[in-house]
């Protein structure tokens, strides 16, 4: 019997959506024998960032620049598995005070949900993407990746970062702020670089510590650069200090970005080309490059192969959820007790709620750290717990995931604080306050910490309303229980969703 697929199989495609400060790109492939195969690459440029003002307000002609992209790359994504579909925006949409009503519309357009997430996660994905891109050989090596309005720092070996850093500079924002009406001066070329070079303090020593073996960038002002470079015969292969300092030589001849027309720089990139080259020239110069080289492989690319690892032991969110756990000094035990507990209540529910595995994941998490606080004091360790989570370091997890975390986390025990919800989006509001009522339930239920078997209640549903049923007699047994479960009616009731307890 002939075991190979046919051609006309049905493939398991994959896609990421990277809306950038500058431009917004997605690229769909498919997994082929442990590699991922590009089927299409699309790239436009938006200028989101552009369309920031000085109080980070995101303005309605940038915002539809960005929807009329979107409603094409949704015509090319339509009936793809949601969770084969990642969605990432950076620096623009962290910076935007008004990301929510884009995103909302976004989201309208797109079909599928869009992660706003943090910059040393950015960082992450990035190394990802180049990583995958280049030779699997040994040695540290240092990548750059200048966005439209950040810069990632990221020193790695192999598949694993060492250090991860995103620094608020980029070639939109450093056009905008150096080159006023887009005039090309010296001076300003100079004040852009040491600007650069004053971000670039907050991390010089300790990457120079680390150290390097090789320089990888990324994205599309080291790819115009390094093009340029070489189609003017100012380098044979790759970036050197050399061939940068014709190529900015070269570059200052022109009065203002419009005039900017160098052979191998696009149309499309020579309005921020500028700002871009100042922030490479202080790079080079901070830390002293005599070669960098080009990868194809950026944030998309890095974040289609996080949708792999999401389904294999590469999980990172899973590690920095361990990381937290040993961090904070958690009693895991107990964690597991209410996880598990958690999950039983979960899989009784989730039909009726129409819940999906991104919610059982974010219980699960809560679960795992409701008790983080406590390593800064019992006294309202629910909000100290939340807090960290809202404000750590998360990798893996966008900034929606770390509301969503802090959220279930400030909201585990005592009074249930709906307005703390509405930071999240109206899709996933309800959600969120669904498992905090099932987070509520399972950490009442192991208040005992082990002193005696808890069985598996029974949780039935109608609508919104919840009936809780316990084994006969049990709960006569264990008054405590039954205490704390009669306030937990009372709170959860209170906050206008029913509970009931048979």
């Amino acid at each position: 019997m002939n075991m190979t697929s046919s051609p006309d199989a049905p493939r398991e495609l994959m896609a990421a959506v990277d809306l950038g400060s500058n431009s917004f790109h997605m690229v769909v492939a498919e997994e082929f024998q442990g590699e991922l195969r590009t089927l299409e690459k699309r790239g436009q440029k938006v200028q989101l960032a552009a369309g920031l003002d000085n109080q980070s307000i995101l303005s309605d002609e940038a915002m539809e620049r960005g929807l009329v992209c979107l409603r094409e790359f949704a015509q090319r994504l339509q009936g793809m598995d949601p969770a084969r579909v990642s969605v990432l925006a950076t620096n623009a949409l962290r910076a935007a005070r008004n990301r929510q009503v884009f995103i909302e519309q976004a989201e309208a357009v797109l079909g599928y949900p869009i992660e706003v997430i943090a910059g040393r996660e950015e960082a992450r994905l990035i190394y990802l993407g180049v990583a995958h891109t280049l030779a699997d050989d040994g040695g540290k090596r240092l990548v750059v990746d200048i966005g439209g309005g950040s810069t990632e720092f990221i020193i790695g070996e192999r598949f694993e970062p060492r250090a991860l850093e995103s620094l608020h500079m980029g070639c939109v924002s450093f056009t905008q702020r150096y080159f006023p009406d887009g005039k090309i001066t010296k001076k300003g070329f100079k004040e852009a670089v040491a600007g650069a070079r004053r971000e670039l303090l907050n991390i010089e020593a300790n990457y120079k510590t680390i150290g390097w073996e090789s320089a990888v960038g990324s994205s599309g002002t080291i790819r115009a650069a390094e093009q340029a470079m070489i189609e003017n015969g100012w380098s044979e292969e790759g970036m050197t200090a050399d061939g940068l300092a014709k190529l900015v030589e070269f570059t200052l001849q022109f009065e203002t970005i419009n005039d900017v027309n160098i052979s191998g720089v696009k149309p499309e990139r020579r309005q921020v080309f500028i700002g871009g080259l100042a922030i490479l020239t202080a790079v080079f110069e901070t830390f002293a490059l005599k070669r960098m080289v080009y990868s194809d492989g950026a944030l998309r690319e890095g974040a289609l192969w996080d949708l792999v690892g999401r389904s294999s032991h590469e999980n990172v969110r899973e590690r920095t959820i361990d990381s937290l756990q040993e961090r904070f000094y958690v009693d895991t035990n107990q964690a597991t007790r209410v996880k598990v507990m958690a999950a039983a209540l979960f899989s009784q529910v989730k039909a009726d709620w129409s819940l999906n595995k991104e919610a059982s994941n974010s219980l699960a998490w809560a679960a795992e750290l409701h008790e983080v606080g406590l390593s800064i004091a019992h006294s309202s360790f629910h909000k100290h717990g939340a807090y960290l989570l809202q404000h750590s370091d998360l990798l893996g997890f966008s900034r929606q995931g770390q509301t969503m975390l802090a959220v279930l986390v400030r909201n585990h025990r005592r009074k249930i604080q709906k307005d703390e919800v509405s930071v999240l989006s109206k899709r996933q509001q309800t959600t969120a306050l669904q498992l905090i009522r099932l987070l509520r339930i399972a950490v009442v239920l192991n208040h005992s910490r082990d002193a005696h078997e808890v069985p598996t209640p029974v949780l039935t549903v109608n609508g919104d309303d919840l009936m809780l049923a316990m084994p006969e007699g049990w709960l006569e047994e264990h008054p405590l229980t039954a205490t704390d479960l009669a306030a937990e009616v009372d709170y959860q009731n209170a906050a206008g969703m029913k509970l009931s307890v048979a």
